[in-house]
């Protein structure tokens, strides 16, 4: 009996196509990258490569990009192979780790690479779950490290969602890792039916009829016309409504609805009709944590169940299981028993606010069918085992962080996947709720479109350099660098423009020979024109303005000369901005010329962050915000000075009101007229000399509109293509290598690399010192700035309480625009002192960033400093998130666990960085024992 045969022999169903193609090829000793739609079931490759580990008496690494799919997948796979032979290794537990068989976030075996772990030995296969996490811009990097590092004997299981580009990607992976088999399979299998809901009717969103093409092919699906119909129809019963000034039962309207058209349902109303149509259990995608708990606390006020008696004495079974760990104080905190009342009559919200206890319940109650109807934001699509029947999604357009962005067709196919569960249902189904926004041909884009390009992220950052350099060398990091799958793409992407460059470089020549041969004709030197050789362009060392061609470079020459001094005017005047409005301080009073709001202002709250300052101020006709350079065309001014009281009442009309009564009684005014600065063109040397040139030129006598300025400015349009395609190829091709190279100027200035002496031509070798190698044991976003204050003896007297505080500066980061800086936070001296110098070795980092031209590392964010402090030191739950409220961050209490879990992880790695020996060591020691308690502990293990 072969391996394969052995390990099918215990599943209760048959392989599929792919699976079996899969296993096969990693049977013979191949690698394997597997892609195909969610729910296909990929991990069933993954589990194979498991079982030849086992019976070849070898290792194996599952990984996953996150720790609750690392759980998941551990406790599936010690059901299937037992305790013994499986281990668990995250930032938070450590289960077995020398067991055969290791499951762990995809971070920690790249830890262990640039560690040169032991338990490396012996590692036969890596199982790379979810590997399309590839693209995500802030863990991405870590995926290509892994697949980059790895000795060649392993072999590595890919396993993707479906992605457009998989033969590029399995083009790469068999560069660098030899031999890999690349599977796509795009077949669901559970068909997915995909409907719109308008008002209380739904529809399928596709026509039913198949439409068949003159060669007998089947046609792409058509929207359904029905649907546009009844969409058209509503919209004008709507817009009537509106003109005659009806609303509904007859009483007037309170004003058009946007767009018009029939009123989405309620959520009771949507759920309801579900479970009617037997589309239960469904997940209903929002994309904000308030939106999912205001959609169950509807559905709570409505009084509709979805569970029996029975069903509801099952789910306090599960619920006093989960939250045997929790004391009653921290129950009443939490909202236990509202959140209870939810899940006991089959309704549960699901984000990442929740308490990961809660988040964990849920999972396992839906998956049980003891809870019919979810409501969460997209973080439940990403990789955990939660299928259901149905998928609702109420919105296309989303909140990046940034921004509201439409969905993208990847989005819609992840959120969309979940819908159908295989053995159980014999379809999906995915219902958008119609909007004005929602167009159905916009949604039949996104559903056609089932497939995403896969974007690397990988960018080289210091831990990454000072760990690449430490094992192969500076040369060797490069070539590394080299073999990346961002680089890969990049030197793709670069033949189609090299090919627009060859192309527009033919079209120059042609218009070179119609305007030499017009120029003749008017008697006039046409200057040197483009020949033979395609690197020329068109210039002499000589006498560049040369000929016709010649005074249209002087043209060129100027305008650009008149460009660049507007843009340095520009610069200099946005950088005294900064500075001008960084300096001011509480009680200046300035002068608002532009946008909505003129007149004086005066400072209440100057400004936190140094980089981008936005002082809070209150102007004269009692508009109270903040203020930034996009809002000053000049830099600001300080006309006088207020006295402000220690409290100032800016919440409440009446005191933003008599502020600005007290402003305008001050007797300052404002400067009348404006400062009018000489244009820097009219003392510029070099703009003079070209503009005598150009009126001395012999073609300045010619009409602008004689043909030949015609065909002058064809010319300049191609070579500014050939231009700009050039400048593109060069930085797709070595935005890596220049990047790496200034990190490492930066590493070297601060004494994390040594620069040997040169031997012969080009620099001397590169090592790594010794704080480089504490460097390299930092992992975090902040990990130079870390290091800095760790070589410097900064935090080093501080108590654990007062340690954790300042590492949580370096972790946190608010979601809202209400940054805390270190002159905001209170607490002892000894932490403000601690915290100012943080600050102040900031600033010498980022000022040795900006003149490598590094992107600045983050300013350290109290914001969580004050709650982790209360909460390390003993104190409850409820003062913890209360105090972190009263600050501005309103922290739930997921975001309280997962805050505090990345200062223990950071707190750890401090620890384990500077040795047992350090006073430090000590602090860190005891600041995670004193985070270690109660609801943090009980999800830390």
């Amino acid at each position: 009996m072969s391996r394969l045969d052995d390990f099918t022999a215990r599943l209760t169903f048959r392989l599929d196509d792919f699976q079996r193609r899969a296993c096969v090829a990693l049977d013979a000793g191949h690698g394997v990258l597997v892609c195909a739609p969610t729910g296909a079931g990929k991990t069933i490759v993954g589990e194979f490569a498991v079982h030849l580990a086992l019976a070849s008496r070898t290792k194996c690494f599952y990984t996953t990009p996150i720790k609750a799919l690392s759980n998941q997948k551990y406790a599936d796979l010690v059901a299937i192979h037992g305790p013994e032979s499986v281990g668990l290794l995250t930032g938070d537990n450590s289960i077995n780790p020398d067991a055969p068989v290791v499951v762990m976030t995809t971070e920690v075996v790249r830890n262990m690479i640039y560690a040169n772990s032991r338990a490396l030995d012996g590692l036969s296969y890596v199982v790379m779950d979810e590997v399309h996490f590839l693209a995500d811009r802030f863990r991405g990097a870590v995926w290509e490290e892994v697949i980059l590092h790895l000795d060649p004997s392993v072999r590595v299981v890919s396993l993707s969602a479906t992605v457009s580009n998989a033969e590029e990607f399995g083009d790469w992976i068999q560069a660098v890792r030899g031999d890999t088999t690349v599977i796509v399979d795009e077949h669901r299998p559970v068909p997915l039916t995909q409907h719109m809901l308008v008002g209380t009717r739904m529809f399928d969103l596709f026509d039913p009829s198949r439409h068949v093409d003159a060669a007998g092919r089947v046609e792409r699906p058509q929207v359904n016309p029905e649907l546009k119909r009844y969409i058209r129809h509503r919209t004008l019963l709507a817009d009537d409504d509106r003109r005659g000034g009806r609303g509904r039962r007859g009483q007037t309207s309170r004003g058009p609805r946007r767009g018009g058209g029939p009123r989405p349902p309620s959520r009771p109303d949507l759920v309801a009709r579900l479970d009617r149509e037997g589309l239960l259990p469904a997940i209903g995608f929002i994309f904000s944590r308030a939106g999912c708990d205001g959609a169950l606390a509807q559905c709570l006020r409505s009084g509709l169940t979805l569970l029996t008696p029975e069903e509801s004495m099952a789910v306090d079974e599960v619920v006093d299981r989960h939250l045997q760990e929790l004391s009653p104080a921290d129950e009443d905190i939490l909202g236990v028993a509202e959140w209870l009342a939810g899940l006991r009559r089959g309704f549960a919200a699901h984000h990442a606010g929740l308490l990961p206890t809660f988040r964990h319940t849920v999972e396992e109650l839906f998956t049980r069918g003891l809870v019919k109807m979810v409501f969460a934001t997209e973080t439940l699509a990403l990789g955990i085992n939660m299928p259901a029947r149905t998928v609702v999604l109420e919105r296309l357009v989303k909140f990046n962080g940034e921004a509201h962005v439409d969905l993208t067709p990847g989005e819609y196919t992840q959120l969309t996947g979940r819908a159908g569960r295989r053995g159980i249902d014999i379809e999906g189904h995915a219902v958008v709720v119609w909007t004005p926004e929602a167009v159905p041909d916009q949604v039949a884009g996104l559903a056609g479109a089932r497939t995403f390009p896969l974007r690397s992220s990988f960018q080289p950052e210091y831990n990454m350099a000072v760990n690449l350099i430490g094992r192969l060398g500076l040369e060797g990091s490069r070539e590394l660098l080299h073999r990346s799958f961002a680089q890969f793409q990049a030197d793709r992407s670069v033949v189609g423009q090299a090919r627009k460059v060859d192309e527009a470089r033919r079209r120059l020549r042609k218009l070179d020979v119609e305007l030499s041969a017009t120029a003749q004709k008017r008697d006039i030197d046409p200057g040197v024109v483009v020949g033979d050789d395609p690197d020329d362009d068109g210039q002499t060392e000589a006498d560049p303005y040369a000929g016709f061609l010649g005074y249209i470079q002087l043209r060129e020459d100027i305008r650009r000369r008149e460009r660049d001094l507007r843009f340095e005017r520009r610069s200099a005047t946005t950088q005294s901005t900064v500075a001008d409005l960084a300096a001011l301080k509480r009680g200046h009073v300035i002068g608002l010329h532009g946008g909505r709001h003129r007149g004086l202002a005066v400072i209440l709250e100057p400004a936190t962050q140094s980089a981008d300052p936005k002082p809070l101020v209150l102007a004269e006709d009692a508009w109270c915000g903040r203020v930034g350079t996009r809002d000053f065309v000049n830099p600001p001014q300080v006309l006088g000075n207020m006295r402000l009281p220690k409290h100032v009442d800016r919440r409440t009309g009446r005191g933003r009101r008599d502020l600005a009564s007290a402003l305008r009684s001050t007797g300052i005014e404002m400067p009348k007229g404006r400062s009018k600065k000489r244009a820097a063109a009219a003392d510029d040397r070099e703009l003079a000399g070209l503009r005598t040139a150009l009126r001395s030129h012999p073609a300045h006598r010619l009409d602008n509109g004689d043909e030949l300025f015609r065909l002058a400015e064809r010319r300049n349009r191609v070579v500014r293509e050939i231009v700009t395609a050039d400048r593109v190829i060069s930085e797709r091709t070595s935005t890596l290598g220049v990047q790496f190279d200034r990190i490492v100027a930066v590493l070297a200035d601060l004494g994390y690399l040594e620069v040997g002496k040169a031997r012969g031509e080009g620099p001397g070798p590169v090592t790594v010192t010794a704080a480089g190698h504490l460097l390299g044991r930092i992992y975090s976003e902040s990990d130079l700035l870390v290091t800095e204050c760790i070589r410097a003896g900064i935090w080093d007297r501080l108590a654990p309480h007062e340690l954790a505080a300042v590492v949580a500066a370096m972790v946190f980061e608010t979601r809202r625009e209400s940054f805390a800086g270190a002159d905001a936070m209170s607490g002892n001296v000894a932490l403000r002192t601690a915290l100012a110098r943080t600050v102040d070795t900031w600033r010498d980092v980022t000022h040795v960033e900006s003149r490598h031209r590094v992107d600045p590392t983050r300013e350290p964010d109290t914001g969580f400093s004050v709650a982790v402090s209360l909460w390390a030191s003993g104190r409850s739950l409820t003062e913890s998130l209360a105090v972190a409220g009263e600050r501005g961050q309103l922290l739930s209490p997921g975001d309280f666990v997962r805050w505090n879990r990345q200062v223990v992880d950071l707190l750890e790695q401090i620890r384990l960085g500077v040795g047992p020996e350090a006073r430090l060591a000590s602090s860190a020691r005891s600041a995670v024992g004193g985070i270690r308690r109660g609801v943090v502990a009980a999800e830390l293990g």
